[in-house]
């Protein structure tokens, strides 16, 4: 006997249902985006691995998947290539190309590529997968998808208040209570600075950025093991430990990083930020956290992420300004900024929570019962009225017994089925049967669509 086929792990196949689920959300985040004026876009799913590698930091580049060169990818290397060198210098001699790590790299590589084609500011969003060759947990995928929204050659912090307004409309009609956090790149750096440690930043927003998984001891000893100083660290912990309201947070802040030029401007930013967030106010909690940090490198100002407050599933959205991401590739001077929503996470939280609308769960409104060949031109014709009123409707395709028929649209969640035998016909008439209530109830042939509708309405 075979061995049954499987998929590889910390990947997902979706059914039918779940497709529908999924493409809800799909939908309800295209929507939004479509509606603040962004435009949408795609990019392959494999970009040459310059474009991706050292966009990410260290532990990103490690996750990056990488491609064999076509055909016979070792016959121009030499015996002594493989033996003498590890398996990261290895793939660079083998391996051209590379699965797309994110959405935002891939999009700062578009700009750049056809920057005398746009006009800038562009406001872009995307909806594809990414690939991270991480290990397979909760809420942690290998293949997933992102809905991403990015406006790139603005400065103005407008674009930061749009994107907290656009993640606080999406989880609002998805039902999803969230928190969102919120911080500066630059007071990361102002507190480098006033630690002492401003060549160090890197290594202590990584450190900092784990703070929810691994606590503060967890913190502590990580920085420690990356070799800043038990001084430095002491140095870190008051800010970093920060409470109550972020009025008073960047009250603190200015004091405490009143010598550090770049983290006076990330306070600067926030309070403009949050000046106006308070003359446009979003449903969802707002709050500046110090602590974030999302270790990417390309993060210059604004750090975004979302939790949901009902599930414990890590961030669902996340993002920031990325001031000079298109410098990498030979474009200076352009600023940007975006979030991404995680498409699976979402799904995952809203499956948790069992808040997805009941009608997501089924794609046919109506089923036409097939009595057989006699009957089939008009049934024909009454599938054909129902599919030109908007309603999605199929045909049971054999003639089979109304009990499996019934089965069907039972099993499938249909909820009216179309019973047109020669009797109702004759009388240019059919039975509706509401399989939700049971109910059936004799409609003319003309009103049928309408009634259909009007029932879907209630």
């Amino acid at each position: 006997m075979s061995q049954k086929p499987s998929i590889p792990r910390g990947t997902r196949d979706f059914s039918p249902a779940e497709m529908l689920r999924r493409n809800y959300i799909f939908d309800t985040v295209r929507r939004n985006f479509s509606l603040f004026g962004y435009l949408p876009l795609e990019t392959p799913a494999m970009e040459n691995l310059s474009t991706l590698l050292g966009k990410y930091g260290e532990e990103g580049d490690r996750l990056v998947y990488r491609i064999l060169n076509s055909g016979d990818f070792l016959a121009d290397l030499n015996p002594s290539d493989l033996s003498a060198a590890g398996s990261a210098a290895v793939s660079q001699l083998i391996c051209e190309k590379g699965l797309r790590y994110d959405l935002t790299v891939p999009f700062a590589r578009f700009v750049v590529q056809h920057r005398d084609e746009i006009t800038f500011p562009f406001r872009r969003y995307q909806i594809q997968p990414v690939w991270r060759a991480d290990k397979p947990q909760k809420g942690r995928y290998r293949e997933f998808f992102q809905c991403d929204v990015d406006v790139i050659g603005s400065n103005s912090l407008l674009n930061e208040l749009e994107l907290i307004q656009i993640i606080d409309r999406i989880f609002g009609e998805l039902k999803i209570r969230v928190t969102i956090r919120v911080n500066n790149r630059k007071i990361l750096a102002g507190i480098a600075d006033m630690a002492g440690e401003k060549e160090r930043i890197t290594d202590i927003t990584v450190a900092v950025d784990k703070l929810d998984k691994i606590g503060k001891e967890g913190v502590r000893q990580e920085l420690l093991q990356r070799g800043i100083s038990a001084e430095t660290v002491a140095k870190l912990e008051p800010v970093i430990s920060l409470s109550g309201p972020t009025s008073s947070k960047l009250r603190e802040l200015r004091n405490m990083l009143a010598s550090s030029e770049e983290g006076l401007k990330g306070i600067a930013e926030m309070e403009e930020l949050f000046g106006y967030l308070a003359m446009e106010p979003v449903t969802s909690a707002v709050e500046l956290d110090l602590s974030l940090a999302r270790g990417l490198n390309y993060y210059t100002g604004a750090i975004i992420e979302v939790r949901a407050e009902d599930a414990a599933i890590g961030s669902v959205c996340g993002g920031g300004r990325y001031d000079d991401l298109t410098g990498i590739f030979g474009l200076p001077g352009v600023s940007g900024v975006g979030v991404s929503f995680g498409a699976d996470r979402i799904y995952d939280v809203m499956l948790m929570l069992n808040i997805f609308p009941e009608q997501t769960g089924a794609a046919t409104e109506a089923l036409v019962v097939n009595f057989g060949r006699e009957e089939l031109p008009e049934l024909l014709k009454i599938i054909r009225s129902l599919r030109e009123a908007g309603i999605p409707s199929e045909i049971y395709p054999d003639a089979v017994k109304l009990k499996k028929q019934f089965s069907y649209a039972d099993a499938q969640k249909i909820p009216w089925v179309i019973i047109a035998g020669s009797d109702e016909i004759a009388e240019q008439k059919v039975t509706v049967k509401d399989m939700r209530t049971g109910l059936q109830t004799t409609v003319s042939l003309s009103e049928l669509p309408l009634y259909i509708k009007s029932g879907k309405a209630s």
